[in-house]
């Protein structure tokens, strides 16, 4: 058996064994297998949270998505992301003729077949999100989504060689250095937080033998801090939000109606160009935004009427609002849930799928609403202080 990206650990008397797979490799898949029968473990860990392995052992758990529920927990983002990451995993598995997550799937059978433990070591993939989201800004956000469907409509592809050299240490930490130049934040909650956390996982599993199915981008990072203790109750908690943005998310707008009511009471029709700007700039381009995801007209109507109001208020969105109206006239179907995981290669299938346009209107909507804050914003005092002279 080759022992190419296999890592073996000795600790307190246990034998860890860590595969660093690629996750759409036949390879990989190949490799757990072999692995699990030859050592027979106590316990196999493999890299998924009980979300996605419900998601991997029931395929058709997205035909049960209630749209109006995420809507409502206000998760359209965190939806849009997760399908733009599997649309991405989904296209190379595509490419290569097999099932995304295969090692995966592989490392259940096999844990079955030797009647070892199956833990599910990774931490769950919403407070992964949640850490990310929270940790990287404003224009992190907007860069990260640009990459994100960049990633989901590019046509490059790459040779199955080429992946599998993905999986060499040396190969992976310079990709590492170059994703984290760009996204300097995203590497503490994306692979640092979770390297702790798998590490931990693995180090709790039953059993004097236990072999890791995991991705390669993990193997050093847990192949470190797997001598090191961790909180996992803590590693699991969404991270706390922070009050600035709570405390301006009402100080803008107290802010901004104040300054047109003392623009009305000294000078009403430049009050009235105030007021008149801020509809025009905040509706129009949440109109625009929702025109852009190909919306019902009255989910645009929506977003235009609501948006002077909802920008002006932190805890709604202009574009749940679009999105509500979006869903009732265009509610997804069965068929649509059906084809989701087809739909999001294209960008035609993207916006064509009642599931991804909703979302889209919801993302976009939300989008042209906060431009339309900062423009609108910025000729309100515009014209506050041409008033003062």
């Amino acid at each position: 058996m080759q022992e190419t990206n296999i890592t073996r650990i000795e600790l307190d008397g246990r034998e860890l064994i860590l595969i660093g797979t690629a996750h759409v490799s036949k390879q990989s898949a190949e490799q757990v297998k072999e692995v699990i029968d030859k050592e027979r473990p106590d316990s196999v860990c493999i890299e998924l949270d009980e979300q996605r392995f419900q998601s991997i052992m029931d395929s058709n758990k997205w035909k049960e998505t209630d749209i109006f529920k995420v809507i409502k927990e206000k998760k359209a983002t965190l939806l849009l992301m997760n399908l733009a990451i599997s649309s991405f995993q989904n296209r190379l598995a595509k490419q290569f003729d097999i099932k995304p997550g295969q090692e995966m799937i592989q490392g259940i059978e096999s844990a079955k077949e030797v009647g070892a433990n199956l833990v599910l070591a990774d931490r769950n993939i919403q407070i992964t999100f949640s850490r990310i989201w929270g940790n990287i800004g404003l224009k992190g956000k907007s860069q990260l989504l640009m990459s994100v469907f960049y990633s989901i409509f590019s046509k490059e592809t790459i040779s199955e060689e080429e992946l599998e050299k993905m999986k060499s240490k040396d190969t992976l930490n310079a990709v590492l250095t170059d994703f984290t130049e760009s996204f300097p934040r995203l590497k503490t909650p994306l692979i640092d937080e979770r390297d702790q956390y798998l590490a931990q996982k693995i180090k709790d599993a039953p059993g004097k033998k236990v072999v890791a199915v995991i991705g390669a981008a993990h193997v050093p990072g847990i192949t470190k801090e797997i001598y090191n203790d961790h909180d996992l109750v803590a590693l699991a908690q969404t991270p706390p939000k922070s009050k600035i943005p709570k405390i301006s998310g009402w100080a803008i707008p107290i802010l901004l109606l104040s300054i047109i009511a003392y623009t009305f009471i000294a000078n009403p029709s430049a009050g009235f160009d105030q007021a008149l700007s801020w509809v025009l700039w905040t509706g129009s381009l949440s109109a625009i935004g929702a025109a852009v995801a190909l919306g019902h007209p009255l989910a645009i109507l929506a977003a235009f009427v609501s948006a002077p109001i909802t920008t002006l208020h932190p805890l709604i969105a202009a574009g749940w609002v679009s999105g509500i109206v979006q869903a009732f006239f265009r509610r997804p179907s069965v068929g649509d849930f059906e084809t989701l995981s087809a739909d999001v290669f294209t960008i035609k299938g993207f916006w064509a799928n009642k599931v991804t346009r909703v979302l889209l209107v919801i993302v976009l909507t939300n989008l042209g609403g906060t431009l339309g804050t900062f423009l609108g914003g910025a000729d309100v005092i515009r014209v506050f202080f041409e008033n003062l002279k």
